[in-house]
């Protein structure tokens, strides 16, 4: 059976939770920092390793290389050489930077010229870190929020509209330059697009003259556009991402649902705790509520400006045992088994990474032979292409464990 557990390493960026990955691996956190994200997957940044009884722990990129074909399969080790996504938990107590990942083609050159350019890979001003686009997919576990995809034109204005009618002395001098862009002639794509630049030419002053704005209307307000500017207002003060719940869709996931965002997507976390699946790249864009380095002029080269409001996949109800969240492009697929009693079999596509969310679960391959691999909560194993397995629980109630394997299997609605 070629099913090995996975050791993961956990991140801790400032924005983490310090609540949701301690109580999925049953870990203490004492000293209470932020624990954002358990990566698991073959990415450098934070590689899996794997285990195998009587041996040192290899990480899972050198793992693979021992025999690429069989550990991912002729075609994908032709075509990737390796894993080609990235599996995380992400732990959300405050939002994350509002940002976008590029296409192909843009990750391409730009990986070239900042190469050409001579820009260090671990240099702070480096915006592509490696030539591979990235498209995600997020499942929330517990509830989630996120702001994904510009919305309409006439939308956001009349979010400006009742801001301005709120802060004095806001309707004229530069916060009219953004009604004016949305109002200009012109495609609605280049009129958002005018509207995003001229947002990043507001001084600091007339951003703190908003943000109290949004303070004070917060609290007499009950949409969550504008409970959400507020606090962001609050939390980063003269920051042009305060206004994004005006430019971007709010969307609130329910456990068990999910979003793709392709690549060119402006995009931003709030709060919550999920599995995000990606292509295996790390490279970001960012457009405000970040310390980190942002590239306007860049940001604005890679996105899509036309309106997008993700669709929220769900799985059919009633809910069944086995199900593939329908996801374009082919590269990588997401499945939840929910079992219990009864044994469910499976056989993987191409590489996998398994993980489990709730109670426990014996894997045992199809012939039988061998010892069963245990996997508790908050546990991963790494599964060989073509493996036929079968899972069962371990009598503890009911388990939920989530696949992630490349190329995509035939999703299932």
């Amino acid at each position: 059976m070629k099913v090995f557990k996975l050791q993961n390493i956990i991140k801790s960026y400032d924005w983490g939770s310090p609540f949701f990955i301690p109580e999925l691996l049953g870990m203490e956190n004492r000293e209470g920092g932020p624990r954002a994200e358990l990566w698991m997957g073959v990415h450098p940044g934070g590689p899996s390793m794997v285990c195998r009884e009587g041996e040192t722990p290899l990480a899972l990129s050198r793992f693979i290389e021992e025999d690429p074909s069989l550990y991912l399969g002729p075609k994908l080790a032709k075509s990737h050489g390796n894993l080609p996504f990235l599996f995380k938990f992400l732990a959300a107590a405050k939002p994350l930077s509002i940002q976008a990942h590029p296409g192909l083609n843009h990750a391409r050159e730009g990986f070239e010229r900042e190469n050409r350019a001579g820009i260090p890979l671990t240099a702070s001003r480096r915006n592509y870190k490696d030539p591979n686009h990235k498209p995600e997919l997020v499942c929330a576990i517990s509830p989630f929020t996120a702001l994904s995809g510009f919305r309409e034109a006439w939308v956001l204005g009349e979010f400006l509209a009742e801001l301005f009618r709120e802060v004095p002395g806001a309707c004229g001098g530069e916060p009219a330059l953004l009604l004016n862009a949305l109002m200009r002639d012109g495609s609605e794509p280049e009129r958002l697009k005018a509207f995003f630049e001229a947002l990043f030419t507001l001084s600091p002053e007339t951003l703190e003259l908003l943000g109290t704005g949004l303070r004070e209307t917060g609290k007499r307000r009950d949409k969550a556009e504008w409970k959400l500017a507020a606090a962001l207002a609050k939390a980063y003060p003269r920051d042009p991402g305060i206004l994004a719940p005006f430019y971007l869709n709010l969307i609130s996931l329910s456990p068990g649902e999910a979003l793709y965002l392709p690549p060119g997507i402006l995009h931003a976390y709030v709060e919550g705790f999920a599995l995000e699946l990606m292509a295996n790249s790390d490279n970001v864009l960012r457009g405000g509520l970040s310390s980190k380095y942002i590239d306007i002029p860049e940001l604005i080269r890679i996105l899509n400006f036309s309106p997008y409001r993700p669709e929220i996949l769900r799985s059919p109800e009633p809910e069944p045992s086995f199900f593939t969240y329908p996801v374009p492009g082919g590269e990588f697929s997401l499945s939840v088994i929910n079992g219990g009693g009864k044994e469910i079999p499976w056989s993987s596509v191409g590489p996998a990474i398994i993980t489990l969310t709730g109670g426990a679960v014996y894997i045992r391959g199809t012939s039988g032979s061998g010892e069963a691999l245990v996997l508790k909560r908050g546990e991963s194993a790494f599964a060989a292409p073509g493996e036929g397995l079968i899972f069962s629980g371990s009598g503890e109630g009911p388990y939920r464990l989530f696949i992630a394997e490349a190329p995509a299997r035939e999703s299932l609605r």
